[in-house]
């Protein structure tokens, strides 16, 4: 006889354990998944721990930080984890709790709906069982299920508000797929560990995510500097065009010089930010920017906020963007 996966589930409120309020819908605790728990509980042992209970657009950096020791001081025991979430800033949060949780040694699956778990025609069931057999599997990484796909925390990206199919694995395939066949999981698109998993859960909240559009007062650089931000993320134009004319680059050499990162991501969800092939991405490359190459905005924001936490330098920090640490950007 086969022994049942022991899974722990940490919940964070979201819209899967929300309620109709007098104010519309409110996050509740677990009680509220209890039905559905306990129908997983034929196929599996599972704990539950409610360590928040929030709306989503309310979970900040200090909030990953908890969800992120939470997750590696209560592993010890468990086959794998589940978190449910809120979907607005899910992708945020997973990305950036692949950051604090280097080589983890177990899957950690986020997971929430957009119909909450209350409702009869509810997504919430089909993603907790996908959550569920990701954690179940065996494959240590953050990741993330939604509509019977599963992704890389770090490549997540929410694309529709409304939609059941709310998240998109951009520029990296699926890490696994639910089809008739069960779970298919991808293992080419699996994280590599590198070593022991370990707790780096320090950050930086002084970054700042910029979407550049024309005519972009350059000014903006010198009040992000002066507002004390340690690094700012650029959503340039295609392949990372950024106007050079009308004094366009000057503000971003002033923050460089003062030791301000600045990392260069592009506007269109898919492909990759490549300053090399034309003039104005070469210009960037010669005053010092760091390409955010084929990264999301939320890993780029999340890396680069993690990484000014951890007590990096400018030059450490460029380097640490050419590495691919978890499957957020793809290798040279």
């Amino acid at each position: 006889m086969n022994t049942k996966k022991r899974i722990l589930l940490l919940t964070t409120g979201g819209t899967i354990a929300s309620m109709p309020g007098g104010e519309g819908l409110e996050p509740h605790r677990s009680d509220v998944m209890e039905r559905e728990l306990e129908q997983l509980r034929t196929y599996y042992d599972i704990s539950v721990q409610d360590i928040m209970c929030l709306d989503s657009s309310n979970i900040r950096p200090e909030e990953w930080q908890v969800i992120a020791r939470y997750i590696f001081e209560n592993r010890e025991g468990f086959d794998g984890i589940v978190v449910s979430h809120g979907t607005d800033t899910m992708a945020y949060t997973a990305s950036a709790v692949t950051y604090m949780l280097p080589n983890i040694d177990l899957p950690v699956v986020f997971t929430g709906s957009q119909l909450p778990l209350a409702d009869m025609l509810s997504d919430g069931p089909d993603n907790l069982r996908t959550a569920f057999a990701m954690a179940a599997a065996g494959y240590p990484g953050v990741f993330l299920a939604f509509d019977r796909k599963v992704m890389l925390g770090c490549r997540a990206v929410k694309v529709r508000a409304s939609g059941f199919s709310a998240f998109e694995s951009v520029n990296s395939r699926y890490a696994a797929l639910v089809s008739n066949q069960g779970l298919v999981v991808d293992h080419d698109m699996l994280p590599k560990r590198r070593g022991e998993a370990a707790l780096c859960t320090d950050i930086s909240r002084n970054v700042f995510l910029l979407k550049l559009t024309p005519g972009l007062n350059p000014a903006v650089f010198d009040m992000l500097a002066a507002m004390g931000y340690k690094g700012i993320v650029i959503e340039a134009f295609g392949l990372g065009g950024v106007t050079v004319l009308h004094k366009g680059l000057r503000g971003i050499h002033r923050c460089l010089e003062d030791g301000i990162s600045v990392v260069v991501t592009t506007q269109c969800l898919y492909d990759s930010a490549n300053l090399q092939v034309y003039q104005v991405g070469n210009k960037l490359l010669e005053l010092g920017v760091i390409q955010g190459r084929d990264m999301t905005s939320e890993a780029a924001m999340t890396k680069l906020m993690w990484a000014i936490g951890q007590g990096y330098g400018p030059e450490e920090i460029s380097d640490l963007f050419a590495k691919n640490l978890a499957g957020e950007v793809t290798d040279n």
